[in-house]
């Protein structure tokens, strides 16, 4: 028993890194200007992998027109190479958890929801590119991704960390940051998404001012293609700096709920408590150096990395303070087990 029990976390664990790690990648490839490197799905200009020499090269701009990049066309095959990998490891993971799912009491949806994301995230990456990077239907693609990271972070906590004594606020506090976390997350898709990372100059002012620019109302629309208004006009500066404007914002109200929520936590999860206010800091702090080192590739993809991880301590803190208590053998070398 202790065997499966072992191998169960195991492919917990691995899933959840995973899975961190495509969203990354995803975030370079997009950072890149790759997400077009393929023009078409699941293939890369009707091949396996992207065209190279020169006669594949001429075939390709024939059948599928425009210009072919080799190198875009390898980083988006990269991401989707490392996606084919990861369903199969997923898959192995649910059916592992599936029979384990009475020993730790698991919700059958909990168990089955990420199969049905991933399958949804599959669509999604078709849609990315036969839509020409639709903010609406990427940044879906980054919180389908972020999804995934939260469900295997509750089923990580729920296999291998104890419930919390019982605090008097701190469930609904959890509760609501997470939410926020999530809204958060949501409003960084949509300014990466937008390409709008650099239109606020300088920190902690946005072109000079605090106020919103205008135009993000309009900014705001889902149904618009990428650099364009609902009505087909080219988005301003004003429009992309809104964007980034509430993406500030947004950090502001996450970061006043966290620091409530560390101070609430912190009596009976210390541990916890202070891995998550290190993440905060830290993802404050990529952000910080994204805008005042004009999005250098790394520390661009390292603050979605960083959003990712912060979303997975929030979770796992909601989990162990709504999760029952029963016996759960926790891992010891987890740092944030009390």
């Amino acid at each position: 028993m202790a065997k499966h029990l072992n191998f169960t976390r195991a492919l917990l664990l691995l899933s959840l890194a995973w899975t961190l790690a495509l969203v990354m990648l995803g975030a370079w490839v997009r950072l890149h200007d790759a997400g077009l490197g393929c023009p078409d799905w699941p293939g890369c200009y009707g091949r396996l992998t992207p065209p190279e020499a020169a006669h594949e090269i001429a075939h390709a701009e024939r059948h599928f027109g425009g210009d072919v990049d080799p190198d875009k066309g390898w980083k988006e095959m990269i991401h989707r190479y490392a996606v084919g990998g990861y369903g199969l490891l997923l898959l192995l993971t649910c059916v592992q958890l599936w029979r384990q799912r009475r020993r730790y009491a698991l919700p059958v949806w909990l168990v089955l929801a990420p199969l049905a994301i991933l399958v949804f995230q599959a669509l999604l990456g078709m849609w990315t590119v036969t839509l020409k990077l639709m903010p609406v239907v990427v940044t879906t693609h980054l919180l389908g991704g972020m999804s995934l990271i939260a469900l295997l972070a509750a089923l990580a906590a729920r296999t291998t960390l104890p419930a919390l004594p019982t605090r008097r606020g701190l469930t609904a506090l959890a509760g609501l940051t997470l939410l926020l976390c999530i809204g958060q997350i949501a409003l960084g898709g949509w300014v990466s998404t937008n390409y709008a990372a650099l239109a606020c100059d300088g920190f902690p002012a946005c072109r000079g001012g605090f106020s919103p620019p205008p135009g993000l109302l309009e900014a705001l629309r889902p149904d618009r293609a990428l650099g364009l208004t609902a009505d087909g006009t080219a988005l301003s500066i004003d429009h992309l700096a809104a964007i980034h404007w509430l993406h500030r914002l947004g950090a502001l109200l996450l970061s006043l709920a966290v620091g409530l929520t560390v101070w609430r936590a912190w009596p009976v999860a210390p541990k916890h408590a202070a891995l998550l206010m290190a993440t905060l800091l830290l993802q404050a702090a990529l952000g910080i150096a994204n805008v005042e080192l004009g999005l250098p590739l790394p520390l661009a993809v390292a603050h979605n990395g960083g959003a990712a991880l912060l979303l997975s301590v929030l979770t796992t803190l909601v989990v162990r303070c709504r999760q029952e208590t029963r016996h759960v053998e926790p891992l010891a070398h987890l740092s944030f087990a009390r």
